[in-house]
């Protein structure tokens, strides 16, 4: 009991630590209180968050703030459209056919693979193949079905979808082009004595502002050229299959594996067991490698230290509590958590030298005479 008053008394006597905590705190209320309400707001300050590098990147070879803002602000908005007119509909179009041939490529692909037992009777039960392809089929329909649902739930009113469209840019350049004004704000009210904060708040800005950036670049350079093999290999809704093979990228390790199976799937209702969905397969598999271990590394060198258990364990914990943004973001949330502890702990040994340095002081002084 001793100790736990004392560690409570060490802890409300650093008013810095108590800044920090209180901060964490403080956000992580807003969010999950007012995260619903914010909507639009998160959603526009994630989106400047992400061009703010294009901004400094422009702004560091002579280009004055106000041009390198709108600059990066309309060929923003110009990709969107061309995204939304040139690219999404065709992946929109696959998505629709994929699921709704998904009883026809379930009871195809099931047949294909009832004859393994006959081919290799020694190697494939047909018990225990019964049993499998009956819970991948019911997995199967169980993810079209929340697919389909989530595709016509999520269509927000008319309203809601004109507050998205036009209030959400508007922010995004606002954000960007009075950055610094707002963070002088927000620290005008901020206690002075925060040296600790500002040592979290700047490696986690340093590291996370990388991490998102390179994360969008590898999503769709990941993507783009899933799309090429896939094309090219033949496979039946390459372009939808391409971006659930870019944003398999957003959780390490899982999203790999778990991509796997679509591919494999459309594989083998296209061309049944045989050297072109072993093809199609090693190419997607070829390419998940060359993420891994080419563009990975040139990507985030040096970016996130974190070891691959904490990486799936914070994907499985942030996901659950924030679903796809908490996905993105669980590498820079598990870096925030590490910058945390890394400040407090250094904060600490720097409290406990000053007190050795101050307590050999007295202890070394001349006697009073």
């Amino acid at each position: 009991m001793n100790i736990i008053n004392s560690w409570f008394e060490r802890f409300l006597g650093d008013r810095q630590l108590v800044y920090l905590v209180a901060a964490l705190v403080l956000l992580l209320v807003l969010v999950v209180v007012l995260g619903h309400m914010l909507a639009p707001a998160i959603a526009a300050l994630i989106i400047a968050f992400l061009l703010d590098g294009a901004v400094e990147w422009l702004r560091a070879r002579g280009i004055g703030k106000l041009i390198a803002v709108i600059w990066v602000f309309v060929m923003f908005i110009a990709l969107c459209l061309i995204a939304f007119f040139t690219i999404l509909p065709p992946i929109m179009g696959q998505f629709a056919q994929f699921f709704g041939q998904l009883p026809t490529m379930l009871g195809t692909v099931q047949e294909q693979l009832y004859a393994l037992p006959q081919a290799f009777p020694s190697l494939v039960d047909e018990s225990q193949l019964q049993a499998i392809t009956d819970q991948v089929q019911d997995e199967l329909m169980a993810i079209g079905q929340r697919a389909v649902a989530f595709s016509l739930g999520s269509i927000v009113s008319v309203i809601a979808l004109f507050v998205y469209v036009i209030l959400v840019p508007v922010m995004v350049f606002f954000f960007l082009k009075d950055k610094d004004a707002i963070i002088s704000w927000i620290g005008s009210y901020l206690p002075r004595e925060r040296q600790l904060t500002d040592q979290v708040w700047d490696e986690v800005m340093l590291r996370t502002g990388d991490y998102a950036r390179g994360k969008v670049y590898e999503i769709l350079i990941v993507g783009f050229s899933a799309w090429l093999v896939f094309s090219m290999v033949g496979l039946k809704f390459a372009a939808f299959l391409a971006l659930i093979t870019g944003l398999s990228v957003i959780v390490p390790f899982i999203g790999a594996a778990v991509v796997t199976i679509p591919v494999a799937f459309v594989a083998l209702f296209q061309w049944g067991p045989g050297s072109e969905s072993l093809i199609a397969v090693m190419a997607y598999l070829i390419l998940q490698a060359l993420d891994g271990n080419v563009l990975v590394p040139l990507l985030f060198s040096e970016v996130v230290k974190l070891h691959p258990n904490a990486i799936i364990l914070a994907v499985l914990v942030f996901g659950g509590i924030w679903g796809l943004w908490g996905v993105f973001f669980a590498i820079p949330l598990a870096t925030l958590a590490h910058a945390v502890i890394k400040a407090w702990r250094s904060h600490r040994d720097d409290q406990l030298a000053s007190n050795a340095g101050a307590g050999s002081g007295t202890g070394t002084g001349a006697p009073a005479p």
